[in-house]
């Protein structure tokens, strides 16, 4: 349910790059019509939504992997605040975080000296993005997650692990 500029953006930016083994992750046919054939279960169940459509299909598609890279950056939210470089997953897969450390300053310099383009929809007033139902423009003052999830106490899809604990923010 990603916002059409976000796959755009990812083109342009594997592109850009030289990337060569990009791949876009989406869940079975069969089980998103099984689950949430009107496509609204994020109105309801947000977790599981999540779950449908983010956290299983990204485990099944690391199978085989013993690494991944994100890139979470300590600065995003209250709950990324510590994130450490690595971080081990229940002994199954490293995850490394190689922004971890880095602040908006840094992050600009390097698209800047990278000439990476700004995903589109940053000026339009969402300087995070996720799912385009879940995810709503943020007001001058706002904290930069506060269009994730707006009115919910959910702050992260599920994909994320806490130490070897994945991050759930409400029940599932």
């Amino acid at each position: 349910m990603l916002f059409a500029e976000t796959l755009e953006y990812q083109k342009t930016i594997a592109e850009r790059l030289g990337l060569t083994d990009v791949r876009v992750i989406t869940p079975k046919r069969e089980e998103t019509f099984e689950k949430d054939n009107e496509g609204l279960l994020h109105l309801y169940f947000p977790d599981q939504c999540c779950a449908l459509r983010k956290t299983i299909p990204l485990q099944q598609a690391l199978e085989g992997f013993d690494t991944w890279i994100t890139g979470r950056k300590r600065y995003q939210s209250g709950a990324r605040a510590r994130l450490a470089p690595f971080e081990n997953e229940a002994d199954r897969r490293i995850k490394v975080n190689p922004l971890a450390h880095w602040g908006t300053d840094e992050v600009q310099d390097y698209m800047a000296a990278k000439d990476l383009p700004r995903h589109p929809l940053v000026a339009r007033g969402y300087p995070s993005i996720g799912c385009a139902p879940c995810t709503t423009q943020v007001g001058f003052g706002e904290d930069p997650r506060a269009g994730r999830w707006r009115n919910q106490e959910k702050i992260e899809c599920g994909i994320h692990f806490a130490g070897t604990n994945l991050v759930r923010d409400s029940a599932a």
